[in-house]
């Protein structure tokens, strides 16, 4: 490949599609967040967009980063599956044990939800991605109002 002779050859050899992966996952991480930031919640915008951006580069670099004189030893899943143990750590920090109860588990779950959607992102998966991102919004939002309902029910029965 000969070099590039302007900024503009250098710019144009860049890999747009694993910068389209990165961003798409720093959009679907923020859409998630902004909610999660709006009702108030520890793990907000910035956190959320961490997580899947950062899912999506360790994906990224288990792909492409790594490589093997042969492709039997490749196994871009190990470091997969090292996210999600990794991400179970920063989503036990969001669970919060008192004596009204635990708090903080759909917090944790969407921590754990944005590292997928991550990894999603960094493998190509687009429309996973997406679709796991819109389904997760509309739990989080059309179904708080359903939950709370719910819960104040059960209290009731409680008493």
């Amino acid at each position: 490949m000969p070099a590039p002779t302007d900024w503009l050859d250098s710019l144009l050899m860049l890999p747009w599609e694993l910068v389209g992966r990165i961003t798409l996952a720093a959009i679907l991480g923020g859409m998630v967040g902004g909610e999660r930031e709006y009702h108030g919640h520890t793990a907000g915008l910035r956190t959320n967009i961490l997580v899947a951006v950062g899912s999506c580069l360790f994906t990224i670099l288990s792909i492409y980063g790594f490589p093997s004189v042969d492709e039997t030893t490749r196994d871009p899943a190990r470091l997969a599956a090292q996210i999600v143990s990794g991400i179970g750590f920063l989503g036990a920090g969001a669970v919060l044990h008192d004596k009204d109860g635990v708090r903080g588990l759909t917090t944790a779950a969407t921590i754990w939800l944005m590292a997928a959607i991550g990894i999603a992102a960094g493998v190509g998966s687009y429309f996973l991605a997406i679709i796991t991102t819109t389904i997760t919004i509309i739990v989080l939002v059309a179904l708080l109002p359903v939950s709370e309902r719910i819960a104040r029910h059960g209290q009731k029965m409680d008493e």
